[in-house]
């Protein structure tokens, strides 16, 4: 396989993964279903898919924007893959305690998301699935400077992981049913396994790109 193809595919796992991760849907079950516990099934599908929609154009609007962000605040890449690594390592730590970052969801948001008619832009679109660290990870692995072998992968990124979590919460009283408690804190402790080794990548890059560490 030529070593642009290998590049290009090991990357689209690392966009997936990471950002999946993060956006964490399964997590957010639980606060999905005390938010809208009294409606209909038809209405818990329309705000799962509000949820989904707002994600999806805020992680695309700061993924396509992420260059003129740069540019803006004089931002370096480096600076941004470290910065953006120790807010990955936190929530991942965070993850392992099978803990939901407060940086996704705060008891006041999810408090004030069961009073609210429609939470499904907010708190639920923003920040319980598009949080601070799947913007910043968005902006990093798009970079400063558009390429498109690395934006394709990142927005098909953004689109899967925004259509899986319309899935997982328009069915969430049947996903609680089969995984069970237990079961969304299992998996949120290997995501955070493996967001914690995908937060310490990004600041080890970050480091090489400053030459402080060598490949």
């Amino acid at each position: 396989m030529p070593e642009i193809f290998q590049d290009a595919l090991q990357f689209s796992v690392v966009a997936l993964s990471s950002i999946f991760f993060l956006v964490d849907p399964f997590a957010a079950v639980p606060s999905f279903l005390a938010m809208t516990a009294t409606d209909t099934p038809q209405q818990r599908r329309r705000t799962a898919k509000r949820a989904a929609l707002t994600c999806f154009f805020v992680l695309s609007g700061f993924a396509a924007m992420g260059g003129f962000v740069f540019k803006l605040f004089g931002l370096t890449l480096p600076a941004l893959e470290i910065g953006g690594g120790i807010i990955l390592l936190l929530v991942g730590l965070e993850m392992l305690q099978a803990k939901r970052s407060a940086t996704q969801e705060s008891k006041p948001e999810t408090d004030e998301g069961e009073q609210k008619e429609d939470p499904g832009i907010l708190p639920l679109g923003v920040p319980m699935l598009a949080g601070p660290g799947a913007i910043s990870t968005v902006m990093v692995l798009m970079g400063p400077h558009f390429i498109v072998w690395r934006a394709a992968p990142v927005f098909l990124a953004i689109t899967v992981t925004c259509l899986l979590s319309y899935l997982v919460l328009a069915a969430a009283d049947r996903v609680r049913k089969v995984l069970g408690e237990t079961g969304i804190r299992i998996m949120m402790r290997l995501m955070g396994l493996l967001l914690t080794a995908i937060a310490v990548q990004f600041m080890i890059n970050g480091l090489v790109h400053l030459k402080v560490l060598g490949k």
